[in-house]
């Protein structure tokens, strides 16, 4: 028995199969069974969660046991895992069970499928050896398959970047459709996006365009002579609807629609992607988003609060990246072999990440930064011994002298290596034939340590107090969900009082630890506080000065994630982030040591003033908070009064520091 859940209907999907699925189906004489769980979950009000409808229908079709004890089980499976969400949750599990039961149809399997071939795989031909031989069959599940020849020339486990954008997986149901006439060009979805997969999308005016490529005007005086529009490409999409519920215009410009629908629209992406990279400085948040993201179509949760954060780095200073990540969500959907996510722009230059298991990304990072010095030092010292010599001149001496005095500037080394290497090329020289060997660290490089609050806060703590107090110019970026994320939601030290989590199921009884504050106090640590949904503008603001401050800056972002148990849903993930900081339970920060040389305050409060009345309200919003409540309404009053007057206390010692 095959059951499949499919939006089409039978004789579409029948068009769709592959034919290795039908040649099975009939080689195995199956009874083929398709249900569309995805329209019974929204009709129910469960959104896209159809695990239970699947159940369900596995059992009745199945008969391993009597139907009555399979819904009997069920019940008490739902009571057990969603009793703590509420009654409604409940109810309406039980209700997916009782659909599931009945709502699936049969579909024949013709005989005759035994006998069909597979169809040649599209564009094989330009594959590379790793597509080819690794990424391809790993996709299709057939990397026990893989010979160890397979990886010979991989033996130290790198694998290149850029295989995310190879899968197309078409995993949602449902993708957003831009409707232009009522789009204001803020870029705001493609902000928030975390998967990269809504670009905007700049031509030439009266540039040949695909059918059905519309656009519009482009808005601004560096955009004179181009046309705008909003891509989406479906089969990247995750479905999670946050761009929809983040675009501010009056009218929506994005809708939620089915994928199928909106198949065209993967030409029309492949035909944006082919367009030349504008060369617009970040300077707002609508012209950041005209960068390319180094980081695409991870494998994170739909909706997912950490994404979105490091797409933005990676737009920032990703072709000059290095990045050591904690083990985590972070390393997770940041390295989901065999497709990378991280990736390169036209001219091969992108993120160089790996990862430690040991919960020390900070002190891997440090270690990163120290060598890489080191060979830039080296090559520094060669150009000075070339030019010393007086054995080179003309351009080639120019260029020399010019790589130098550009020193740590990003841009103007950017600029100068690119100057000089064609030189390098073709040099005959031994010092600069050596020098050439140095060429990938002409650049300044950009160094980032990422991880969650469970490396941050606790196991890697020690590492990364350590680095901080180096004062070397080394990025460390906190997603801080508030709770160990990848392994089940445990708590941390990041967990704030009266949150339930794993290993505080009756709510967590001590206050939140004061991560940014504790690094404050060295004074010369460049310390941000962000939170994407509440302030764009603060959060770009933040991330480009700790980039360009020349010492150790920590970042810590507030993430939205599925262990929070949003009652409004994961497409309200930015919303939530914003209510966090309406209502006081997270605030918004810059402390930059720099300031004191200009007699300012180093401490900024970014955020206003907070209403403490929608405290209450935004707690209950989560599934981590209310819990409690319906398991002991005594309790939760007792430490949501606390976890307020924690905030509260927060709040006092930010504006204190903000006064100077």
């Amino acid at each position: 028995t095959f059951l499949l859940n499919s939006t089409l209907p039978p004789n579409q999907l029948i068009e769709k199969m592959p034919a290795s699925l039908k040649r099975k189906l009939a080689k195995k004489q199956a009874k083929f069974y398709i249900i569309d769980a995805v329209d019974i979950a929204k009709d129910i009000g469960l959104g896209n969660r159809t695990n239970m409808i699947m159940q369900a229908a596995f059992f009745k079709l199945t008969g391993v046991i009597p139907e009555d004890l399979a819904i009997q089980k069920l019940y008490e499976s739902i009571e057990h895992a969603y009793g703590r969400k509420g009654e409604k949750i409940v109810n309406m599990n039980k209700e997916a069970v009782k659909a599931g039961m009945s709502r699936f149809i049969e579909v024949a399997v013709d005989p005759a499928w035994a006998e069909l071939t597979d169809a040649p795989d599209p564009g094989a031909e330009h594959d590379s050896p790793f597509v080819r031989d690794i990424l391809k069959p790993m996709s299709a599940n057939r990397g026990n398959e893989l010979p160890v020849s397979a990886f010979v020339g991989r033996e130290d486990g790198t694998f290149p970047s850029c295989g995310s954008r190879l899968e197309k997986r078409g995993v949602a149901s449902f993708v957003p459709r831009w409707i232009k006439e009522n789009c204001i060009q803020c870029n705001q979805c493609s902000f928030v996006c975390p998967h990269a997969s809504i670009r905007p999308v700049l031509t030439e005016e009266g540039s040949e365009t695909p059918q059905g490529f519309e656009s519009l005007k482009a808005i601004g005086k560096e955009l004179a002579g181009k046309n705008f529009r909003i891509q989406v490409s479906p089969y990247d999409c995750q479905g999670c609807g946050v761009c929809v519920m983040t675009c501010p215009s009056k009218e929506k410009a994005l809708v939620m629609e089915t994928i199928a629908s909106q198949e065209a629209q993967a030409a029309n992406w492949e035909f944006a992607m082919r367009q030349p990279q504008p060369t617009i400085a970040p300077t707002s948040v609508k012209n950041s988003q005209f960068r390319q993201p180094l980081l695409e179509f991870a494998g994170a949760c739909a909706g997912c609060g950490e994404t979105p954060y490091v797409k933005l780095i990676s737009q920032l200073f990703g072709e000059r990246m290095m990045i050591a990540n904690a083990t985590g969500c972070s390393s997770i959907w940041g390295a989901m072999v065999p497709a990378m996510p991280y990736c390169k722009n036209s001219r091969g230059q992108g993120p160089a990440w790996s990862n430690s298991l040991f919960e020390d990304a900070a002190e891997f990072g440090f270690g990163m930064m120290l060598g890489a010095n080191e060979q830039r030092d080296q090559a520094k010292e060669l150009a000075q011994e070339a030019l010393a010599a007086n054995e080179i001149s003309g351009e080639p001496a120019a260029a020399l002298q010019a790589w130098l005095d550009a020193g740590d500037d990003p841009a103007a080394s950017r600029a100068a290596a690119d100057r000089l290497l064609p030189l390098l090329e073709r040099a005959d020289n031994p010092l600069l034939l050596k020098l050439n060997s140095y060429r990938d660290h002409l650049v300044k490089k950009s160094f980032w340590a990422f991880g969650g609050d469970g490396w941050a806060y606790d196991i890697g703590y020690g590492g990364l107090d350590h680095v901080l107090a180096s004062g070397e110019d080394i990025n460390l970026l906190v997603l801080d969900t508030e709770v160990y994320s990848n392994t089940g939601g445990q708590s941390s030290k990041a967990t704030p009082t009266a949150a339930i989590a794993k290993f505080a199921a009756s709510g967590k009884r001590s206050k939140k630890k004061d991560l940014g504050l504790m690094a404050r106090g060295y004074g010369y640590v460049y310390v941000a506080q962000i939170a994407m949904g509440a302030s764009q503008a603060q959060t770009l603001r933040a991330i480009k000065e700790a980039e360009a401050y020349p010492g150790p800056s920590l970042i810590i972002a507030y993430s939205t994630c599925i262990n929070h148990g949003l009652k409004a849903g994961m497409n309200n993930a930015q919303t939530e982030m914003k209510n966090a900081v309406d209502c006081g339970y997270w605030h918004l920060y810059r402390y930059n040591p720099l300031l004191k040389a200009e007699g300012k305050t180093p401490f900024i409060l970014d955020s206003k003033e907070p209403d403490y009345s929608k405290f209450r309200d935004f707690i209950m919003g989560e599934v981590r908070y209310n819990a409690l409540y319906r398991q002991n309404p005594d309790l939760a009053e007792e430490l949501f009064a606390k976890t307020e007057q924690d905030a509260r206390e927060r709040l006092e010692n930010y504006l204190r520091l903000a006064r100077g």
